[in-house]
């Protein structure tokens, strides 16, 4: 894909719902099924309490007030038998199951009055039971109960048949009221049985509708989030797995479209990006080729200057020194004069050339990383300067330095360079002093070596590491000004930085820094020379 190329714009869905987040959908989803739950609650627990309530009314009313009108039936008979029984033999053990019945005829009518409260009709078969059976208790019961025992009671001879027609009559209102006691409590077990009929159909519609419910939520949460998901991850794996054409498609809802559509301008920043990369990257591959070519031929020119460089102007100098012996002193001054440069423009170009190949060579040659002892290092630095240091008369001080990891022969390099150019750029009036100072900062030491020189103007701070530039004339200070490039160069290869930094009295201090590869150093203060 190339920068700027176009896409394909994902559908979206349309509606007025088409706005709604994968919360709302939720919330309105939740919503709709705690308010449907809540209706169907709401009947499951009226039929529960109409079951309920059928169920009392059944088993504390309309049971009990039909068993409690047989009782009152079997207490009237009980009353009857026996008094039939006195009225014919006049023995008094008759008139005990009539006493009995006269109890149990008053238990039972007063049951029946706390049962049948608001029941108008109900109580009115009472009533009417309960005024036949006074009917016959005063014309017949009673007379004949107290008439003396011991002889057949003529009045009860003489009432049969109106007693027994009274009793009849009594009869039939005791069936009348059990029969529609009866039917009330058949009429009651109907209603119970509908009842729960009923509740059994809205329980069970109840678990139907969770099971929907739950169906429905787990479908619209497919349809609506794992499926959108589950697209919007493959889509995502298409791309990260390297088809960054692949166009990542929105659906679901609005929050999950927006995640789309943001995934999908990411894609398409990485798609444009990338060919943008691409074409880098081919410009870099061709600079490599370039610096591969430039560092052969840096090569092929640094072997010519050691080798086919060298010879010849090894010769001019050698010539050029055997005209002045030889010759110097026999032609005129200006032919002496000329001889001297001669030999002074050699030498100092095969300065030039060794310096330079020593610069090119650092990072490149060598590059034997190690423990390096700076202690013993600085020790042989100062040997091999102790000509010019004795000459000087310069006092050195170094305080106790660590071991870093680095190569030894570029280190050795660097402290060379930079203890020389103290040495080197002294002040005529006064005897040179040079300290070399270390400190321990997180992971890094930084080193200064700090001298009482000439001093170097802050404003060419940077210039005194670029490689030939020099601050004062050869004849001022000989050198090729490639010193303190060199340690740059050595430096930075090693990861650290070097900088010109101010000084509180006279003189130059040069800094720099490099990573931490021992103990810390502790400030000795010895002087060495």
């Amino acid at each position: 894909m190339t920068a700027g190329q176009t896409h394909p714009e994902p559908v979206m869905r349309q509606g007025a719902t088409a706005h709604w987040a994968t919360r709302r959908w939720l919330q309105v989803s939740v919503s709709s099924a705690l308010v449907l739950l809540a209706l169907l609650s709401g009947l499951g627990v009226w039929t529960l309490n109409r079951a309920t309530s059928i169920t009392d009314n059944l088993v504390n009313t309309r049971s009990p007030s039909l068993t409690n009108s047989v009782r009152l039936e079997t207490a009237l008979v009980n009353q009857e038998s026996g008094i039939r029984g006195y009225g014919l033999t006049g023995q008094e053990e008759f008139l005990q199951p009539y006493r009995q019945g006269l109890a149990d005829e008053k238990t039972a009518a007063d049951r029946l009055r706390q049962l049948l409260v608001g029941n108008a009709r109900g109580r009115a078969d009472l009533e009417t039971v309960l005024g036949r059976a006074r009917t016959w208790q005063e014309r017949i019961a009673t007379p004949v109960s107290q008439a003396p025992a011991g002889a057949p009671v003529p009045l009860a001879t003489d009432r049969a048949t109106e007693g027994k027609a009274a009793f009849d009559h009594l009869r039939q209102a005791m069936t009348v009221q059990q029969d529609r006691l009866l039917d009330a409590r058949t009429s009651a077990v109907t209603d119970l049985r509908n009842a729960q009929r009923l509740r059994n159909w809205i329980f069970t519609a109840i678990a139907l509708v969770i099971v929907l419910m739950a169906v429905a939520a787990f479908e619209g949460l497919r349809r609506g989030v794992t499926g959108p998901l589950a697209r919007l991850s493959h889509d995502a794996s298409q791309v990260t797995g390297g088809d960054f054409t692949h166009v990542i498609a929105a659906s679901g809802p609005a929050d999950l479209r927006q995640l789309g559509t943001d995934i999908e301008s990411m894609r398409r920043r990485l798609a444009d990006e990338l060919a943008v990369s691409e074409e880098q990257r081919s410009l870099l591959d061709e600079q490599a080729l370039d610096l591969k070519r430039s560092n052969e031929e840096l090569e092929q020119f640094a072997y010519i200057a050691s080798h086919d460089l060298q010879e010849p102007l090894r010769k001019v100098s050698s010539f050029t020194q055997l005209l002045q012996r030889r010759y110097g002193g026999h032609l005129d001054a200006r032919a002496d004069q000329y001889i001297s440069y001669a030999v002074d423009g050699a030498n100092r170009m095969q300065v030039l050339i060794n310096d330079l190949l020593a610069f090119s060579r650092i990072g490149r040659v060598h590059n034997n990383d190690g423990p390096v002892d700076l202690n013993t290092l600085v020790d042989r630095t100062l040997d091999t300067l102790s000509l010019s240091i004795d000459e000087t008369g310069a006092r050195i001080t170094r305080e106790d330095l660590p071991t870093v990891t680095g190569d030894a022969t570029q280190l050795g390099m660097l402290w060379q360079n930079l203890i020389a150019n103290a040495v080197k750029f002294r002040a005529p009036d006064r005897t040179p002093e040079i300290h070399i100072a270390v400190s321990r900062e997180a992971g890094t030491w930084n080193f200064s070596v700090t001298d009482n020189g000439i001093g170097i103007d802050p404003e060419y701070a940077d210039r005194i590491f670029v490689i030939f530039q020099r601050l004062h004339t050869k004849d001022s200070y000989p050198g090729s000004g490639i010193g303190l490039a060199m340690c740059k160069k050595i430096v930075e290869y090693h990861d650290g930085t070097i900088a010109l930094r101010p000084t509180t009295g006279p003189g130059t201090r040069i800094a720099f820094t490099l990573p931490a590869g021992g103990p810390a150093a502790e400030d000795s203060g010895s002087p060495v020379r």
